[in-house]
């Protein structure tokens, strides 16, 4: 399980922008998002405006799906994470210093910040054979 878990936060490491997917009602919303990303806490940090739509559902329906991957045409290298969970207004200064200490450009813009709590991962490595899928789920105490 902790090498499971290695190899989904070295994956992340490696990336810096997500897809994220939400939905309220009838209307769904899709966008992409920089990202920081806290191990303990099995969480992301964005920034993004009250004003856009997926931060308009999420204060409606705060679960969340996206997904982070390495674009490539060759099928032995193919890598991909999923994952779902829910999404808050950020409420510790240490999370907006995670993403300040990634993105610095972004303390002029002094932006909205959002955590995302994961609570399953699924990520597909076909460098460790074809379709191989890892799955995770935190367990949070």
């Amino acid at each position: 399980m902790k090498k499971d878990l290695e190899k989904i936060t070295a994956f992340i490491a490696k990336h810096h922008v997500m897809s994220l997917a939400t939905t309220y009602s009838q209307e769904l919303s899709v966008c992409s998002l920089f990202y920081a990303y806290d191990e303990e806490r099995f969480s992301f940090i964005v920034a993004s405006s009250e004003d856009t739509l997926h931060v308009k559902h999420i204060l409606q329906n705060p679960k969340i799906a996206g997904n982070i991957l390495l674009e490539t045409q060759e099928v032995g290298k193919i890598e991909g994470l999923q994952f779902q969970g829910e999404m808050q207004a950020v409420q510790e200064n240490s999370l907006k210093k995670l993403y300040y200490k990634r993105f610095p450009y972004s303390l002029a813009m002094m932006p909205k910040f959002w955590q995302i709590k994961v609570s399953f991962f699924k990520l597909t490595d076909n460098r460790l054979g074809f379709g191989k899928k890892i799955i995770y789920e935190p367990v949070f105490l």
